[in-house]
């Protein structure tokens, strides 16, 4: 697990913007942090650099410094820089020995060299895990990145048909940008849309987020075209589900360093701990985030999950320090994302790294067995399917209820989208007066005219999972130096579920599948409890640690934003919360963190 970033092509990168780069990385790779910088010759060379790989470590495999990166092959001919952690590679490694590759190394990262320098592009079908993968091709004058099927790792890049820059977040490319570094207005909208910017833009013009499950390649000796493909889709699989369930499991315990679980008492995650005992993984220590006194604490549910299954529990008490702490948590968070499940996210992965380098946990399984209530309450509507129905309303868009007005505005499938929604169209409409193009949801690839429990299924595992939900986990965990795997998304276990039979997947209750699996703690009435998700006291805290960050919030975003958003309509929006409109606690909330986030990468809008 590190953090990664490069640039290929005839722009001369200064030395200290090169350094600058890894040093903004340096938080996701604590362990080590290297360069290779080279000429247009590709000759090493640090004060003409017009090409180079960086790397910062977080090493959990083979930690010496024989495995540090970037790496290549002995003819210094095909180069890789690697995030991420692939399992299972054994067999895979055996046939590179066999055909004549000498490794020096146990780590997963100099097997992906030599199986794309032995297989080409079609090593990636030999990954298993989590990555995001950029070769340097030296020998074919080619580049080629690639993101895991999932969406687990991050990969972000420039290019402006000449020049190619790659980071695992956009504040390390910045450095690179420099003054080009210009913030997209339909990136803005579409944070308040969602939240967050979803894939493929990213809050800067020109500058992309690599979607899941695809790959890009540039050939940069003849002038080419970028090409950005998908590599992978689910296919139907014969395995048994128990039985990779257990493999994908005892997979992800592969470690150098000391190995944790984040055990939240729901079903998902006292899948893998049952699973792991049941295998014999019993030095693993299970950790919670505690909340005592409040009606989302989990802890006492967890901890009688661990003493039943024999694990080790460490309870860690959550009492955030916002007043403190909000500015470097929206660093950590990169682009503007306004979960505010961040926050404990964030307080849980800063203490648990103090004890473990790596943790795992149980996300995948509301989306594998369609576990989230929206799911039901819109499958209600799907009898319309794409006949909408205008409707307008003279009020603040706040003061009557709109969602349902905004539903029926939009095709059946868009409309799901607005069930898991930030700011609702019609506030994006009051806020941004000026903004014509605005679009009601950024969301992609929705699955033709499918109107089933399957299509939503499919819209946010291309969406809300991979650039929401793995997102905020990557980015809260990698800011402690902490690596976060997640045995439920495997893509081999991915093809097994989806492979099951209606009846099987999506028997009721919900996830009762996976319930199946743990006998123990079916046992011990230990998934008995109701579902439930962490709902911050979002109005407690904007009227407390975070009051004093509201006033001129108006006025600071209209400078940020060259006038987006109305800096008058802004303020009303935030006066009518300071008067009791709670409902407009979520807006508020994102409103802030897009303040404080343009502010601390030091963008403003032309």
């Amino acid at each position: 697990m590190c953090g990664i970033g490069g640039f290929v092509g005839r722009r001369v990168v200064r030395a200290e913007q090169s350094a600058a780069m890894l040093a903004a990385l340096s938080r996701r790779g604590p362990d080590a942090q290297h360069a290779v910088l080279w000429n247009a010759d590709f000759r090493e060379d640090r004060d003409h650099a017009s090409s180079g790989l960086l790397h910062a470590r977080l090493s959990i495999r083979d930690p010496r410094p024989d495995a540090d990166q970037p790496m290549t092959n002995p003819q210094q001919d095909i180069w890789i820089c690697f995030n991420g952690e692939v399992y299972g590679y054994e067999e895979d490694r055996a046939e590179l020995i066999r055909k004549g590759y000498g490794f020096r190394t146990t780590s997963d990262t100099e097997f992906i060299l030599y199986a794309y320098e032995a297989w080409g592009d079609a090593f990636v079908n030999r990954l298993r895990g989590m990555f995001a993968v950029v070769i340097l091709d030296l020998r074919q004058r080619r580049l080629l990145a690639v993101r895991d099927r999932l969406g687990l790792k991050p990969l972000l890049y420039y290019w402006d048909g000449k020049n190619f820059a790659f980071a695992s977040t956009l504040r390390a490319l910045l450095p690179y940008l420099g003054g080009e570094a210009k913030i997209a207005p339909l990136a803005i909208d579409a944070y308040l849309a969602h939240r967050y910017i979803p894939a493929p833009l990213t809050l800067l013009r020109d500058v992309h987020r690599l979607p899941n499950a695809h790959m890009l390649t540039w050939e940069f000796g003849e002038n080419a075209p970028l090409d950005v493909r998908p590599y992978w889709q689910a296919k139907a699989s014969c395995a048994d589900f128990r039985e990779t369930l257990d493999q994908a499991i005892a997979l992800r315990t592969a470690s150098d360093r000391p190995v944790g679980l984040f055990l939240s008492g729901g079903i998902d995650s006292a899948v893998v701990a049952a699973s792991l005992v049941r295998q014999g993984y019993t030095n693993i220590t299970a950790f919670t985030a505690t909340f005592p006194g409040s009606s989302y604490d989990e802890g006492p549910q967890a901890a009688r999950m661990a003493k039943a299954l024999g694990l080790t529990y460490r309870a860690l008490p959550i009492e955030p320090a916002l007043s403190q702490d909000f500015d470097q948590i929206v660093q950590d968070l990169d682009e503007p994302f306004a979960d505010p499940s961040a926050l404990p996210l964030w307080y849980l992965a800063r203490a648990a790294s103090e004890e473990v380098k790596v943790v795992l946990g149980g996300d995948g399984g509301d989306e594998l067995f369609a576990g989230y209530k929206r799911y039901a309450q819109h499958l209600r509507s799907r009898w319309r399917g794409n006949m909408t129905l205008s409707l307008t309303s003279d009020h603040l868009p706040w003061e009557k209820p709109a969602r349902w007005r905004e539903e029926l505005g939009l095709p059946w499938q868009e409309a799901y989208v607005l069930r898991f929604s930030g700011v609702s169209p019609a506030v994006r409409r009051y806020l941004q007066p000026d903004l014509s193009a605005l679009s009601a949801v950024y969301w992609r690839d929705f699955p033709s005219s499918e109107k089933g429990l399957k299509a939503l299924l499919a819209i946010d595992f291309a969406n809300y999972l991979p650039e929401y939900i793995l997102r905020k986990g990557d980015l809260c965990t990698m800011a402690h130096g902490l690596e976060l795997r997640a045995p439920l998304l495997d893509h081999r276990l991915v093809e097994a579920v989806t492979s099951l039979s209606d009846q099987k997947r999506f028997r009721r209750p919900a996830k009762s599948l996976l319930v199946d699996t743990c006998q123990l703690c079916q046992e011990e009435h230990l998934l008995t409890a109701k579902k439930r998700g962490f709902s911050p006291p979002l109005s407690l805290w904007l009227r407390g640690e975070l009051a004093s960050h509201l006033p001129g919030l108006g006025v600071r975003l209209a400078s940020l934003t060259g006038d987006q958003l109305d800096a008058d309509r802004v303020d009303t929006l935030v006066e009518a919360f300071r008067k009791g409109v709670d409902k407009l606690a979520e807006p508020v909330y994102q409103l802030l963190v897009l303040d404080a986030s343009l502010r601390a990468l030091g963008l403003v809008s032309p």
